[in-house]
């Protein structure tokens, strides 16, 4: 059974009420997601709200934190009101359809750790289904919801698996999003596929770049000292 509180080096996350606990994609995209220059920030899906705290600890930036679930909204909730950030961060409870109809400003960053199964089974918790089947949340939806509410210099960020996300560039570059920077994550370096892939779009394609990320070297738990130096200021083992 997952831990019921997952422990950082300046927050705690409490994730017993929701549905998807805290895991290497969203510490990646948090950890990733540059919040440099921003004064606000959404996050979609925002589950235990980890990716909003971790943009929150290195920013100055106001951030709404936005999810569908009830469970997960309260939970985010709490872990919002037990950080040191609690003043900047804001948890609604509301479907990106809706929000991006009804949101009073544009954001300067936006980032999501999406749902993205479409044909696997279904997880018999109907909130572990809200969180991995984008039923819900349909890829197309997502991406007019984005372009809605960022600026135009404005970044958005997701992390999806290699396959999603070779369909979620194309969809994105139908929306007239673009792909500007793209990290390539691999679990080991003796794996041929991709695991998964960072992407930050924007709304101009003059720039493009691309790197690599590997998580550990030829064995369990022995980590690169890229994906340290990416995460260190988060995981209390770096």
């Amino acid at each position: 059974m997952p831990n019921r509180t997952f422990d950082f080096k300046q927050f705690s996350i409490k994730q017993d009420m929701c549905a998807m606990k805290v895991g290497t994609d969203a510490v990646l995209l948090g950890a990733w997601a540059n919040a440099l220059n921003t004064a606000a920030i959404l996050d979609i899906g925002t589950g235990t709200g980890v990716i909003a705290l971790m943009l929150a600890q290195r920013c100055s930036a106001q951030i709404d934190a936005i999810d569908v679930d009830q469970e997960a909204y309260l939970q985010a909730k709490e872990n919002i009101a037990n950080s040191k950030w609690k003043e900047r961060i804001h948890a609604h409870l509301v479907s990106l359809q809706e929000y991006s109809t009804t949101a009073p400003i544009k954001y300067d960053l936006i980032v999501s750790n999406p749902p993205y199964f479409e044909d696997s089974t279904k997880a018999l918790q109907v909130t572990r289904t809200l969180a991995r089947h984008n039923d819900f949340l349909p890829f197309d939806q997502l991406l007019k919801g984005v372009v809605n509410l960022l600026k135009p210099t404005g970044k958005f960020c997701v992390i999806l698996p290699y396959k999603e996300g070779e369909q979620f560039r194309t969809l994105a570059e139908h929306n007239k999003l673009y792909l500007t920077q793209l990290m390539r994550v691999k679990t080991r370096a003796d794996k041929l596929t991709e695991k998964r892939w960072l992407m930050q779009f924007e709304l101009s394609r003059d720039k493009f770049s691309e790197t690599t990320l590997i998580i550990e070297k030829d064995e369990r738990h022995s980590y690169t000292e890229e994906y340290k130096l990416l995460t260190k200021e988060y995981y209390q083992a770096f």
